[in-house]
């Protein structure tokens, strides 16, 4: 579908006057800066990064228990009896587990919650990238290039009208 309408595009483009061609306003947009360095995407990073940062740190005493937990096991485990090794390594398996479901559910939570951050972020982008279209006349504006000249760059604008646009 998206080279479908690519190739309508280039064949629209093509067939446009020299004249036509020339007055037509391009700009470019680099969209994964604008989610880098916009302050409204700085800040859903740093609201992410504290909504998340008890359980990371819940995780990370976890990997150092589990951690310890094998240390110890393999630094007694020759002298241990038959029956409390197998005690042992059925709880360090036990605990393991419980461990990497954790930390699976951290990364599922942290990938949905930011999601639906940079999702927030990327549509009040493209409400600001529309309304520098219409107010300083573009025809069309790319986020995605193989190439775009600094020329037909506006992200810079784009950053600047979503900072005062907090």
């Amino acid at each position: 579908m998206k080279r479908i309408g690519l190739t309508v595009l280039a064949c629209a483009l093509i067939g446009l006057p020299a004249a036509a061609w020339a007055q037509a306003k391009i700009g470019f947009v680099n969209s994964d800066r604008v989610m880098r360095e916009a302050p409204p995407a700085v800040e859903a990073q740093k609201r992410l990064e504290k909504e998340f940062e008890p359980r990371d740190k819940d995780l990370q005493a976890q990997a150092k228990r589990l951690q310890n937990l094998q240390e110890d096991l393999e630094r007694n485990g020759m002298t241990m009896a038959p029956e409390e090794r197998r005690s042992a390594e059925r709880e360090f398996n036990e605990r393991n587990r419980d461990f990497q479901r954790a930390q699976r559910e951290f990364r599922e939570d942290l990938n949905a919650r930011r999601n639906e951050e940079l999702a927030a972020v990327l549509d009040r982008a493209n409400l600001v990238i529309k309304q520098i279209a219409e107010k300083d006349g573009y025809d069309i504006i790319f986020q995605e290039a193989v190439y775009a000249s600094t020329r037909i760059d506006i992200t810079d604008k784009v950053i600047k009208a979503l900072a005062g646009g907090k």
